[in-house]
């Protein structure tokens, strides 16, 4: 059900409705299930209390009253103080006025009821559309975007066709309408001129419009100069170009409620809108599988300048500050930033160059007025023939006589980008476009100038293309001295979810290397950008999820991104990159600046706004050498072996819930004799439950007598009989056994494979041999005790921060890339009786809470401070055994990892 269908349904509604039946048909206007509205109407569906036809409640979706006794007000109260069963409206009505509260989103709605069809849109949700959230949100942006998608829907409508030709000319003429739109309400066309000569000079059935908006941007195309025979409502529009009206398209064919739809939207305010928020809100307009929310795909202003502050503006503005009273070096920085090119490989709407355009644009103003201000007080100060203390003579000299040129002299050809949408394509140069014209109205209301908004100039350089394919050099070429800044969010992938034209765009990519395809697909564009601006004096800031500089994926990219001679300048580690829509992604990100070396001096590791100056960055984004952390299958340290623990690959037949456990053992008592406790991540730390079948091959001949086991070990052998992998079919030979089958002999460490970042320790512990440890969890069989404390200790905790993979933000503890390479030194008797004290310390303070679980234990707020004063006990003996000095802070014990890593490694190779 599509907006238009819904609001055309309204109006059907209004227009002849039954008292009776008006919330059911309400409801099926939005395209609920006639079936279940049927058992609404029966009452089966029905939880209301009330014994009279007035009150409708149906459970998640709305609490309806009729009401002609009380105040309609009084009734929605009453009803939201009594709702229970998660509905997400309440309605009240007495037929003439409508009161509607939408619970969740705490918006109210109240109307005269022949208004319904105008405010389609607050019970949108009905039709599984999320309304946009909204703090910082421009309403213009979204109002323009619903009506927009209403146009859109209609436009479909009538032209049915879905092949490439024409949906490419459906993408551009959707730009130039959203451009006609703004232009009449910003002073390019005169006020109300594109839609005041649609209602005009159209048919009311629509039936000519198509070829009156061909005739127009046909006019639009030519210059006044080359215009014949034109009527004069034409003529009267001004020549734009500039690539937009370029090419000769075909409009649409259309009705009465498309012609109206245009005119409808005309009517809002398009002098409001963002280009930078709503070129990605256009994009949500053609594909209705993502109206959920309209705004949903923007990147947050903020978000942006995340990336463009650090990799160039703060640069830019510690010029200004430095040249504050030196007309010459402001002379200088605008001549630098009308050269800077700005270049986003994977531009979407383009959010990240309107950004970067809007930014430059500014200050350039603040440059342009500073150097106003300069000369009048030159030109004051030599009328008074003083002498200023601040301002050289010679710079006064230069200050008045120096003629500011009132003009902009950054250029849209400064922007480039690639993009594979190519509704998105379209988009962005509109937006451009949009926000040139906004700036030069900002530059005129500050100056009384501004550059000329027609003809239309190229909008930068935006390719439709695909950047895995497209040589970056083609689309922006560069000088070695040229200022080059490639900016952008380019799209994530992990290596499980790649389709097959992103595998071949990955192998395109890494076709000179070995050991890629375990790579995210956002690593085609670092390392294609850190080959662009090698040996150049360009620069690169991307966005991306935390897992390329987390785990393998270090040393499976970042050896290669290092070959181009290139060095981390800043990095913001993980983060959450959310917006300002409701259903942001809210995915953990980082961002990483790269730039060749020698150009700036300065690296700094940003969080919370807060930049911190290091030496080195490393590809984990910390301070430390540039070693990179590769896979060992044995451990670097004196370590006994850690394992995977036992998978079952079973299908769910030799795993019980405690309540099948208990019903088995409730008929067959002695089948305790086959069952475990089976402990994961989950049961260890959160204290969840669940047992195992843990048969012996010498206690077959007794499982006959045990009908529920039989089943269960016939359920993993279909399993594992219909299993593609051969190595399961094997298994099948032995269905009462686990693939794997380890178990101590005395005692095990659990190492849980994920763990909540929050948590200061990793919760890992012994268990005793009546336990099947699953692999969800690593374990160490039959260890000494000392090495519980080295596992579970601050410095093996900074280790797993910086190498470990991550499960969004969680930790994921890996034998080969966390324990094995976690560098420890070799350590005297005595030192290991100290670490085992500490480790019976921290066990038997657990002991104390035993009605709290690990997970409670180690929340960071709740952490028992007997719990933490043991750990740093322990903390400090592991500290003493890399050196004396106490470590500052946990950067000082990662570098001194790092550091003892490397030492190991070449020792490693010494003995080679």
């Amino acid at each position: 059900m599509n907006i238009a269908q819904i609001e055309e349904n309204l109006k059907d509604l209004i227009a002849d409705y039954d008292k009776d039946e008006f919330i059911y048909d309400l409801l099926l206007a939005y395209g609920l299930p006639k079936a279940s509205i049927t058992r609404l109407k029966k009452g089966s569906y029905d939880m209301s209390d009330n014994e009279d036809d007035n009150t409708v409640s149906w459970k998640k979706r709305v609490y309806y009253r009729v009401e002609h006794q009380k105040d309609l007000h009084t009734t929605l109260m009453d009803l939201a103080d009594q709702v229970k069963h998660d509905q997400r409206f309440i309605v009240a009505t007495d037929f003439k006025t409508l009161l509607a509260r939408d619970v969740k989103t705490k918006e109210n709605l109240d109307i005269p009821i022949e208004d319904l069809p105008k405010n389609y849109d607050f019970f949108l949700p009905w039709a599984g559309m999320e309304k946009t959230a909204h703090q910082n949100e421009n309403p213009a942006d979204v109002k323009a975007a619903e009506k927009m998608a209403k146009l859109f829907d209609e436009i479909k409508k009538d032209n049915p066709a879905d092949d490439p030709g024409f949906i490419h000319e459906m993408n551009v003429f959707l730009s130039r309408l959203l451009f006609s739109f703004f232009a009449e309400d910003t002073n390019i066309f005169a006020d109300g001129q594109f839609t005041n000569g649609i209602a005009s000079h159209t048919q009311v059935d629509g039936s000519d419009l198509d070829t009156y908006l061909n005739k127009l941007f046909a006019t639009l195309n030519t210059k006044k100069n080359d215009r014949k025979g034109l009527p004069a409502y034409l003529n009267e529009f001004p020549y734009v170009n500039g690539g937009l009206f370029k090419d000769e398209i075909e409009s649409p064919k259309f009705t009465r409620r498309s012609r109206q739809a245009i005119i409808d939207s005309g009517e809002l305010d398009w002098s409001a809108i963002n280009p930078d928020i709503f070129g990605s809100m256009m994009q949500a307009v053609i594909t209705p599988e993502h109206r959920g929310g309209l705004g949903m795909h923007y990147t947050s202003v903020p978000n942006i300048m995340k990336v463009i502050k650090p990799l160039f503006l703060d640069d830019l503005y510690e010029d200004f500050d430095k040249g504050h009273n030196q007309p010459r070096k402001l002379i200088k920085l605008l001549d630098r930033i009308s050269q800077i090119k700005i270049f986003d490989p994977a531009c979407g709407s383009g959010n990240f160059l309107i950004i970067a355009y809007k930014e430059l644009r500014r200050l350039e103003m603040k440059i342009i007025r500073r150097l106003i201000e300069l000369k009048k007080l030159a030109v004051g100060f030599k009328a008074k023939e003083e002498q200023h203390s601040i301002i050289p003579e010679s710079q006064l000299d230069l200050a008045e006589s120096y003629e500011v040129e009132l003009f902009s002299r950054i250029q849209l050809t400064q922007f480039y980008g690639i993009e594979l949408d190519d509704f998105a394509h379209e988009i962005a140069q509109l937006s451009l476009w949009l926000a040139e014209h906004q700036m030069n109205v900002e530059f005129y209301e500050e100056f009384g100038r501004m550059n000329p908004t027609l003809p239309l100039k190229q909008a930068g350089k935006i390719v439709h293309g695909n950047a895995c394919r497209i040589d970056w050099e083609r689309v922006c070429p560069k000088e070695i001295n040229e200022q080059v800044y490639l900016i952008g969010n380019p799209p994530y992938l992990g290596a499980r979810n790649q389709g097959e034209s992103h595998k071949a765009d990955m192998d395109i990519v890494f076709r000179n290397y070995e050991n890629y395809k375990d790579l995210d697909y956002i690593s085609c564009w670092f390392l294609k950008g850190s080959q662009y601006i090698k040996n150049s004096k360009s620069a690169l800031a991307f966005v991306s999820t935390n897992s390329i500089s987390q785990g393998d994926q270090v040393s499976l990219l970042w050896t290669k991104i290092f070959e181009a001679d290139v060095e981390i300048q800043f990095a913001y580690p993980s983060f959450k990159w959310t917006n300002n829509a409701k259903k942001n992604a809210g995915v953990t990100v980082v961002i990483i600046g790269l730039l060749p070396p020698g150009i700036r001096k300065d690296k700094f590791l940003i969080s919370d706004n807060h930049y911190h100056k290091v030496e080195t960055i490393n590809a984990y984004l910390v301070n430390g050498p540039k070693t990179i952390v590769k896979k060992r299958r044995e451990p670097i340290s004196n370590f006994p072996e850690m394992s995977f623990g036992n998978m079952p690959n079973d299908g769910g037949g030799l795993i019980f819930s405690k309540e099948e456990k208990n019903n088995l053992l409730a008929k067959q008592p002695e089948a305790n004799n086959f069952i475990k406790k089976y402990v994961g991540a989950s049961e260890f730390i959160r204290g969840n439950e669940r047992f195992c079948l843990w048969i012996e091959d010498s206690d077959l001949d007794q499982i006959g007598r045990f009908p529920i086991i039989q089943d269960r070990i016939e359920v993993t052998r279909k399993h594992r009989e219909n299993s593609k992998d051969s190595g399961t079919n094997k298994l099948a030979e032995r269905s009462h056994q686990f693939r794997d089958t380890n178990t101590p002999s005395e005692s095990q460490i659990i190492v849980p494979s994920v763990s909540s970042e929050r948590r200061e320790y990793i919760p890992t512990g012994f268990l005793g041999t009546e336990t099947i440890i699953s692999n969800s969890a690593q374990v160490i069989y039959d260890p000494e005790p000392w090495i519980l404390g080295v596992i579970t200790s601050k410095i093996h905790m900074c280790w797993v921060r910086a190498v470990a993979g991550r499960l969004k933000t969680d930790y994921r503890y890996s034998k080969q890339i966390v324990y094995n390479t976690f560098p420890f030194p070799n350590i005297s008797d005595q030192r290991k009786q100290e670490i085992t004290q500490c480790v019976f310390r921290i066990l038997d303070v657990r002991e104390q809470y035993p009605s709290k679980t690990l997970a409670e234990l180690y929340d960071p707020e709740k952490m028992p401070y007997s719990l933490k004063e043991a750990h740093q006990a322990n903390d400090d003996v592991i500290d003493k055994c890399y050196r004396y000095r106490p470590f500052e802070s946990d950067e000082k014990r990662l570098e001194y990892l790092f550091k003892q890593y490397e030492e190991m490694i070449e020792a490693e190779k010494t003995k080679a």
